[in-house]
């Protein structure tokens, strides 16, 4: 059984994967969904990615389909205590912005459709600067001394403003981030190298990337004069056209190969790697992509291939 990795400075322990649920309620029905989280489960995952607005985008959908499936499910295996649920606030059309009201209206909404009295790990989706980092974490911290939500986090947030928020969390006593939620993977590296990820090593945060497989072109399967049918094609597919990523399919294909295994598997075994991440996030639309996606707790990269990798990616 793959060992927990314990996240950040928080007492949450989690498989060293989560399960994106970003495609649950869109490309994924509820079925399709209990039978992806079914199969994660049973290989050891604990860990569920989710946000309140997943997924408000497409049509005849309001947001918070996502969330509703995962508290359908968790009701249904009777396993709440066994899952880490990690959910969002700011991007619902309905809860828009991180004014304290707001956080507090919208982890309400959240639980609701959970179907639970806790949130264990709740993000800010995306930062909004026009609000005062005290207001909000001032309001998050009340959620936590409520009982509503056990740690905090923050995802797609400045390292200024980041810096701001934990120091002010320090100052005044108050809930601190525990961890952050960035866009990073190889083809996408300075969205989190550098300011970011120095702070997360620095406050003890635990990253926790999406984004993991970019949307789709690390898995291996775009390819030049391939048609991929994805919702996501037309933003995988770009990466075929730099230089870079060719470079870093032609790695990934040369290690995949080495061991056996799928590129997939290796892209998220290199970004499990890397200094201050403990759980990448990828989403999977059937059970038969999860062995590729699972397979990266299990894969061990040698030094070499990991600086093959990221000179492949520089």
């Amino acid at each position: 059984m793959t060992s927990l990795r314990k996240l950040g400075s928080s007492d949450l322990e989690v498989f060293p994967l989560a399960l994106g649920g970003n495609v649950f309620g869109w490309t994924v029905d509820e079925p399709a969904a209990f039978a992806v989280l079914d199969a994660y489960a049973a290989a050891g995952g604990n860990f569920l990615d989710t946000a309140d607005s997943y997924s408000a985008w497409i049509e005849g959908n309001s947001g918070g389909e996502s969330e509703t499936i995962i508290g359908r499910w968790v009701k249904a295996r009777g396993n709440r205590d066994d899952v880490v649920i990690a959910t969002k606030v700011s991007q619902h059309p309905e809860f828009p912005g991180l004014s304290a009201a707001n956080i507090k209206a919208a982890a309400d909404a959240s639980l609701r459709r959970l179907d639970t009295d806790h949130i264990d790990l709740y993000f800010t989706h995306f930062d909004k600067t026009e609000v005062p980092v005290e207001e909000i974490v001032g309001a998050l911290d009340e959620l936590v001394k409520a009982g509503k939500v056990r740690h905090i986090a923050a995802s797609n947030i400045s390292p200024e403003r980041l810096q701001e928020s934990v120091e002010f969390s320090d100052r005044e006593g108050l809930a601190r981030y525990v961890a952050l939620q960035p866009h990073y993977n190889l083809v996408s590296r300075d969205t989190y190298e550098g300011g970011l990820q120095d702070l997360a090593a620095r406050f003890g945060l635990a990253a926790v990337p999406y984004f993991a497989l970019a949307s789709g072109f690390l898995t291996g399967k775009y390819r030049p004069g391939t048609t991929v049918d994805s919702a996501r094609a037309p933003r995988a597919a770009q990466h075929l056209d730099t230089e870079r990523g060719r470079r870093v399919l032609a790695a990934l294909d040369e290690i995949a190969q080495a061991h056996d295994t799928q590129v997939a598997t290796v892209a998220l075994a290199w970004l499990a790697a890397q200094p201050t991440v403990t759980a990448p996030i990828a989403s999977a639309r059937t059970v038969e992509q999860l062995p590729a996606l699972l397979g990266a707790a299990e894969l061990e990269l040698t030094e070499t291939e990991i600086t093959s990798l990221t000179r492949a990616s520089a």
